[in-house]
This record gives C-alpha cells, sequence and structure tokens, in this order.
C-alpha cells in the first residue's frame, strides 16, 4: 500500500502524517520507520519510531533513496510501514512524473515486502496528474 498526503505548504500535512504514525504504533506488530530530510519531528514522534535523518547520509536522487530503503528493509525484516516527510526534498525534485515513478516502485517493493509507505508531499491535489490520483 502506497498513501500520498499531498496539499500545499500550511496545509497540515505533516501533523496528519505525526497524528497517523503515533496512532500505528499503537496497532500495528512490526517496527515504523520515518525518514526525513532533518530530525524536526524528533519530539512529536513515539519513541518506539525508528527516525532517521536522510540528509546526514549525503545521499540524494531517487535511485540513491531506493537503495536506502532497500537497505533499510535488508537489515531489518521487521519493518511494516516506512513513512516519508517531503518525498519531494528526499527526491531532489517536485517533478510529479518522478513522484509517481517512485510511488509506483514503492508499490512495487512493498507488495514483493509486506510493507507499507506513507509519504507527504508538497502537491495540489485538485491538479495532481492522473499516475497520483490513484495514491491520494
Amino acid at each position: 500500500m502506497v498513501k500520498l498526503i499531498a496539499g500545499l505548504s500550511g496545509t497540515g500535512k505533516t501533523q496528519r502524517m505525526v497524528n497517523e504514525i503515533n496512532e500505528a504504533v499503537e496497532r500495528e506488530s512490526g517496527s515504523l520507520v520515518c525518514i526525513e530530510l532533518k530530525t524536526s519531528l524528533r519530539y512529536d514522534l513515539n519513541y518506539k519510531v525508528r527516525l532517521i535523518e536522510y540528509q546526514s547520509y549525503q545521499l540524494e536522487g531517487v535511485e540513491s533513496l531506493k537503495a536506502f530503503i532497500s537497505g533499510l528493509h535488508a537489515g531489518n525484516f521487521d519493518i511494516t510501514h516506512i513513512y516519508l516527510k517531503s518525498v519531494h526534498r528526499l527526491l531532489g525534485t517536485d517533478d510529479p512524473g518522478v513522484l509517481a515513478e517512485f510511488c509506483g516502485w514503492c508499490e512495487s517493493f512493498g507488495a514483493d515486502n509486506s510493507l507499507s509507505f506513507t509519504m507527504t508531499a508538497r502537491l495540489d491535489p485538485e491538479t495532481a496528474p492522473e499516475a497520483l490520483k490513484r495514491y491520494l
């Protein structure tokens, strides 16, 4: 499953994701991971959630993010849900086509490995391309 929380700046995407993560801690039995560029959510998330500061690994681009996620899974098969805050920043682009391709990869990787993905993106849901609407 891939879920995209989309909206323009200031529309509450982050708070919505924080609430979902903290609720998921109570209902999911596996490990939860939240990847963000910087650790701005340090005090907002339940201590059971693995918070990762992506910029500290000095990676950039779509392929690097895919490899990073693959490595996380290879190191811990108990991960059941990966959250990505501001996925456009992690990908290094605002291009909706790149985001759609990445969401497709997440869907395939998640299905193969029993993982769910939830991500926030600075994107107007009203004008989102058809390729992304299925994840909204």
